[in-house]
């Protein structure tokens, strides 16, 4: 036996986890009973994060340095060793009476120091509803899956509606500065103000409760939560009405930006003060802190930024000494000027999407001079969709360990959560392989853990899935899933559905509709665990999808040979799908226009709010703005998803309108003239959503995929 695990295991003897670990409470909500049945010992003292499976008697045995790395220890048990895993839309499991025992201890260490977790993007796309139940079962996740630095931005509303009157700032411009509930992130980005507002006074109290609530969590893990902090952003107006100098910020696709206080201003330390008085006074302090000045092509003109890094840090670093300024690597941000004259150790960076487009290895300029998190983005606006790059996840996580001795973390910073879970799965368990990452073993972890056999069918299809659709070249720049053609805006010749997804084909959709049939086999023997419903449904949901793209350049080809017959009967195939996609996505909640809105609703903090949440809801998943962030800003379908009722209503209606009306004028070589965002829009004010049977069953999925096939065939 390693003689590390055998010090370990003797040290453990005299070592007892702590009355008061948030452990017990997390093993009762996953199942009933567990926490008397597993037994759990804590040896701290060591930097480096690990964890033993043992056993003790006839209870199996996690030994672990921390609470933390015990969870992830937990994780590690009951997916390996009972074939049950806590998955992130179902942590309740089903567990034996008697729990296998460990025959030989096994031990894992971490190689990376910080696990980071969250986008700013996540807390509108995913959360912007979410109750504190929920928000518990996010944490639970983030505690199994070892993560040790979440971004915790709820009820930073707050603390900006406290800054601005402290300030004097009017309380009529507060409400019009302050962002709806849906908006929050960009706003907090400085990328807007105002839209999807005002929120109400209950707004306000709702969030800063959820927040104090999510913080004591986060902290009883010994998380290291990162909070907003301070980069001088301030009202637009905040010269004229306040008398505060300003640098113009500029516009984000068609949205007013709020502008920067200069950082030579005494004004710029007076308002960190009060910002950073507020959170504390509110939520404590942190050890790190986000900020992100001229996101997006935010305005630097009369700025020095030199100046404007150093106002940040210093702000900062009063309120918290020794903190951390954390950055997204995105796009030009962060600018080497920004940093220019911090002390080493001031800054760290996330590169933001890392597995597509490695910011560490064109920006050495910083990233070799400054601590970094290799982050992992995959998913863009919460669209449905198979997708990942695992040979470049890993290869280039791996390079990265190898080539950079400033990396230190692994980071989680897709812009909604829920999608592929198999690929966040993959990058949590990465720090802790020291051996290389094998695809079959894998796939056959997966399914085993989540489905709790693997029936050879159900690895075939995943086989083929991840040799296919999850496995995206290195070079290719794609955001996000091969997009559905059906949640897209009409068009004769379509490659994605929103405005920078940069599609290129890189698989065989053939292949996912094998990999569809390939997974229903088995149905009858998993249809009882939700992971495999989700998979089910998700993958039949894709391959339907592939359906639709392979068949609208046949309705485009009809066109251009002036055959109105054949157009009109390709053109009802395509709605047909439509609708069949519609009774497929019913079958999982997740998939659901419904759940969303009930979440929504359920969330709005008093009855008068009700109206305003459910609009934000639906604003954000189709036109996302007004008209000129929506089409000239090219803003509508970023968000665009896949779901039962969003495609029975607003998606069918919009390709319905287009056909009819292409049909009309069959011969023109222009493109009808149809006013989409007023279609949307109306939509949007009196959804009218589809409701079809939401009873989940193998043999109509395979039925609705066998009609899929007539109509293409």
């Amino acid at each position: 036996m390693n003689r590390f695990i055998v010090a370990l295991l003797l040290a453990a003897i005299a070592v007892a986890a702590r009355a008061s670990s948030p452990l017990p409470g997390l093993m009762e909500r996953i199942s009933p009973g567990l926490s008397q049945k597993i037994e759990i010992r804590i040896a701290p003292g060591d930097s480096t994060d690990w964890f033993i499976l043992a056993r003790a008697g006839d209870k199996p045995l996690i030994l672990a340095n921390s609470n933390l790395s015990a969870a992830a220890g937990l994780f590690h048990y009951l997916s390996d060793y009972c074939h049950a895993r806590p998955g992130w839309m179902q942590p309740r499991i089903d567990l034996p009476a008697e729990l296998p025992l460990v025959t030989e201890p096994v031990a894992h260490r971490c190689c990376a120091d910080l696990r980071y977790y969250l986008n700013y993007c996540t807390y509108s796309y995913s959360m912007p509803f979410w109750s504190w139940e929920r928000w518990q079962q996010e944490i639970d996740w983030m505690a199994l899956h070892g993560i040790n630095m979440p971004l915790a931005i709820e009820g930073t509303a707050t603390v900006w509606r406290n800054t601005l009157r402290r300030l004097g700032y009017p309380e009529e411009s507060i409400d019009r500065f302050v962002a709806g509930p849906a908006f929050q992130a960009w706003w907090l980005m400085n990328n807007l103000e105002g839209w999807g507002g005002p929120v109400s006074e209950a707004y306000y109290e709702r969030q800063s409760s959820l927040q104090q609530r999510i913080l004591a969590e986060m902290r009883a893990w010994g998380m290291e939560p990162v909070l907003p902090g301070y980069s001088g952003m301030i009202p637009h107006d905040a010269t004229s009405t306040l008398g505060i100098p300003t640098a113009d910020g500029g516009s984000w696709l068609g949205f007013t930006r709020p502008a920067v206080i200069l950082p030579t201003s005494p004004d710029f330390d007076r308002v960190a003060d009060i910002y950073y008085e507020e959170q504390a006074r509110l939520y404590g302090s942190a050890r790190y802190y986000s900020m992100d000045p001229f996101h997006e092509g935010g305005s630097t003109e009369g700025l020095d930024l030199n100046a404007c890094g150093l106002a940040i840090y210093q702000a900062m670093e009063r309120h918290a000494p020794g903190s951390v300024w954390l950055l997204q690597g995105w796009q030009e941000n962060p600018r080497s000027a920004l940093l220019g004259s911090l002390p080493d150790g001031a800054a760290m960076l996330l590169d933001l999407q890392a597995e597509n487009e490695p910011m560490w290895r064109k920006r050495t300029d910083i990233f070799s001079r400054r601590p970094w998190i290799y982050c992992m983005l995959l998913n863009f606006g919460g669209n449905e969709g198979l997708y990942g790059k695992t040979d470049a996840l890993v290869a280039g996580y791996v390079d990265a360990l190898a080539q950079s001795p400033t990396l230190c973390g692994v980071g989680f910073t897709m812009e909604a959560i829920g999608n592929n879970p198999i690929m966040y799965d993959l990058l949590t368990e990465l720090p802790w392989i020291s051996d290389d990452v094998k695809p079959d073993s894998l796939i056959h972890g997966y399914v085993r853990s989540s489905y709790g056999t693997a029936p050879d069918s159900t690895l075939c299809a995943w086989r083929l899935l991840m040799k296919s659709v999850y496995n995206s070249p290195a070079d290719s720049s794609q955001q996000g899933t091969t997009e559905s053609f059906f949640c897209a805006r009409p068009a004769d010749r379509l490659r994605q559905a929103s405005a920078w997804a940069n599609v290129k084909d890189y698989y065989d959709p053939r292949d996912v509709i094998r990999a569809a049939y390939l997974m229903l086999a088995d149905g009858d023997l998993l249809h009882s665990r939700d992971a495999y419903r989700y998979d089910a449904v998700n993958t039949v949901r894709q391959a339907v999808a592939e359906c639709g793209r392979l068949l609208l350049p046949r309705i485009d080809s009809a066109r251009i040979a002036g055959d109105s017959t054949e157009y009109r009967r390709l053109a009802s195939g395509f709605l047909r799908l439509i609708d069949l996609q519609d009774s497929i996505t019913a079958m999982h909640p997740a998939m659901r226009l419904s759940t969303w809105l009930e979440e929504a609703r359920a969330a709005a903090p008093t009855p008068a709010d009700t109206t305003l949440w459910q609009t934000n809801a639906l604003l954000l998943i189709t036109t996302w703005g007004p008209r000129v962030a929506a089409d000239q800003g090219r803003l509508r379908d970023y968000s665009h998803r896949e779901w039962s009722g969003l495609l029975g209503s607003l998606y069918r209606r919009r390709w319905a309108t287009w056909f009819d009306a292409r049909l009309a004028d069959l011969q023109s070589s222009e493109s009808p003239q149809i006013d989409f965002y007023a279609l949307e829009s109306e939509w949007i004010a009196d959804p009218q959503i589809t409701r079809p049977d939401t009873t989940f069953s193998t043999a109509r999925l395979r039925s609705l995929l066998d009609l899929a096939i007539t109509i293409i065939e």
